[in-house]
């Protein structure tokens, strides 16, 4: 791969018609890929949707919007750090200052997408979406026949695997309906960079070892759009290099902020993190990094500034340490492994193999073991489960014969109805011209589309009022 063509500032809208025009405007096309993020609505949805704690009123703990703004920032982060290197020790001969930048805002932009396609109630809506269409499909009928069965192989493994990384690219390639069906009408290295997963949902093999292969990254009604992308961009069925740096800022950036945010929410104290830190410490006595005695350090300087929380203090400031340990290990990861991530055959994340992995594991369990499976979370996410699973089943039954000659009821009309203009627009351009079963699937995704365009607090609304609570 070659950083000329990966670099691609192709859009599916060109700018043509308006060549003839002399500008003002100096920014890149990245530059303006940021301006055309920030403000849309489906960026600042982002402020009321959940992190890790549902529906929370604190003002501290993190949204999606805080968190995509914290993996903007350490994106950029990372990618002046591997620029740089890339230029001071030759790693490319044809790598220029001018890349670094417009690598630079790449990162940024990626970092305030990447979740931007993710449904309400955070990653447990995702769950909650995917098993109620394993759970529904097969008894739902089209036409005399269960749903499952209408459905070609990839549109139901699409729906059985729905994934808010493969909504992301649908989203701001078709559902963001200003002009037209292009979308926000991203440049092509833009898109490619936030699609985690160059797999259809049909070539999900979590036994490859390959971190690429985990997941699906793209639906089978965008997969025409993904191939454009990638053969642009010349990745073709590679992982973007980009993809490395922002998953990296991605993992660093909500593993040291849900310890920050439980710390916060009263979950894990600073003595729970001590002994974990300890531990960590002992098992890997020879790393230069050590965790406990970083934290201990923050604690007792704390105390010598006479602060009124000590613990709070060097709990918070010991998390910008890590996060700057981190940011050093990922750059170490990229510029290590440079041939083989420009060669699409890198088979891990930046972190692999280092002391560093072992942190963000032991962080990620953590937050597991104490937060995510505890009786708090549990039942918020008892709550969560009952509003989708309303959602869904009134959404999709009303969804199955819209646009059929088959007439909808009173109350199927009316659940129509609150799809937005925009979703259906994208629908009708989509489905022209398709045969029955991807004109339901496209129907189904038309439901998946508007779910994900919901807030926490509007999806709990529109269940309360669907269900006469006040």
């Amino acid at each position: 791969m070659r950083w000329e063509q990966l670099l691609s500032t192709t859009r599916m809208r060109g700018g043509s018609l308006n060549k003839k025009y002399k500008t003002t405007d100096l920014r890149s096309e990245f530059e303006k890929d940021y301006h055309r993020i920030i403000g849309s609505a489906s960026f600042r949805r982002l402020q009321d949707k959940t992190q890790v704690f549902p529906l929370d009123k604190s003002d501290f703990i993190r949204t999606r919007l805080t968190h995509s703004l914290e993996v903007s920032s350490f994106g950029k982060s990372l990618g002046q750090n591997i620029g740089e290197n890339i230029l001071k020790y030759r790693k490319d001969a044809g790598f220029t200052p001018q890349m670094k930048e417009d690598i630079c805002n790449i990162l940024q932009c990626a970092g305030l997408i990447h979740d931007i396609g993710n449904p309400p109630f955070g990653h447990f809506g995702e769950t909650a979406i995917r098993e109620w269409f394993e759970r529904e499909l097969p008894e739902l009928e089209f036409r005399g026949k269960p749903v499952a069965e209408v459905l070609e192989p990839q549109m139901r493994e699409d729906l059985y695997h729905f994934e808010g990384n493969a909504q992301a690219l649908r989203l701001v390639t078709k559902l963001h309906y200003l002009v037209d069906e292009n979308g926000m009408n991203l440049t092509f290295a833009l898109l490619n960079t936030i699609v985690k997963y160059p797999n259809s949902s049909l070539e999900i093999d979590e036994t490859t070892g390959d971190i690429k292969d985990k997941k699906m990254g793209f639906y089978y009604a965008d997969e025409n759009i993904y191939r454009l992308i990638e053969a642009d961009t010349g990745t073709n069925g590679k992982r973007h290099p980009l993809t490395y740096i922002l998953e990296a800022a991605d993992d660093l950036a909500y593993k040291t902020a849900d310890i920050e945010d439980a710390f916060v929410k009263g979950f894990i104290s600073y003595n729970m993190l001590i002994e974990e830190m300890g531990d960590l410490q002992e098992k890997y006595p020879n790393d230069t990094f050590k965790p406990k005695d970083e934290l201990i350090k923050r604690y007792k300087q704390g105390k010598e500034r006479h602060v009124s929380n000590p613990e709070e203090y060097a709990v918070k400031n010991w998390i910008v340490r890590v996060q700057g340990f981190l940011i050093t290990c990922a750059t170490y990861g990229f510029t290590y492994n440079y041939d083989a991530i420009m060669a699409g055959n890198y088979r891990y994340d930046l972190f692999h193999g280092t002391f560093a992995e072992e942190l963000m594991n032991l962080l990620g369990e953590m937050a597991f073991r104490i937060v995510f499976s505890s009786a708090t979370i549990y039942k918020l996410e008892m709550v969560e489960a009952r509003v989708l699973d309303y959602l869904m089943d009134r959404l999709v039954r009303a969804a199955i014969y819209y646009d059929t000659e088959v007439p909808l009821n009173s109350i199927d009309l009316r659940i129509i109805s609150f799809i937005s203009d925009n979703y259906k627009n994208a629908y009708r351009v989509q489905a022209e011209g398709k045969s029955d079963a991807e004109r339901l699937y496209l129907r189904l995704l038309l439901v998946t589309d508007y779910v994900c365009g919901m807030t926490d607090s509007y999806a709990k609304r529109l269940y309360q009022e669907l269900n006469v609570i006040i």
